[in-house]
């Protein structure tokens, strides 16, 4: 399991969030499993996303996706505030309880 992990500000959180929908089917296509979606609880203008992926090498073809065909575009990302960071996260370990 690999998490493609993303931050970057926004200027509206509901602007990003219609945009982020529009691309579900294309994250569906790349192999992403799930997603969570993470803010600051004293920063509104910024998240976190993580997409969860089976492997690093689909992780680093969607964040290449993501860097030439949709940040490259005020249109597809409307509400995206700077350059978005991305990382790729491998799972060490994981616990709940």
């Amino acid at each position: 399991m690999a998490t493609l992990r993303i931050e970057h500000g926004i200027h509206d959180y509901e602007t990003w969030q219609k945009a982020f929908d529009s691309f579900a089917a294309a994250r569906a296509n790349a192999g992403v499993r799930g997603f969570t979606i993470r803010q600051p609880v004293d920063d509104s203008k910024y998240l976190m996303l993580d997409l969860e992926f089976d492997t690093a090498q689909l992780a680093e073809e969607f964040a290449r996706f993501l860097h030439q065909r949709v940040w490259s575009s005020p249109a597809s990302s409307p509400a995206l505030d700077g350059v978005p960071s991305t990382r790729i996260l491998n799972l060490v370990r994981s616990e709940q309880g």
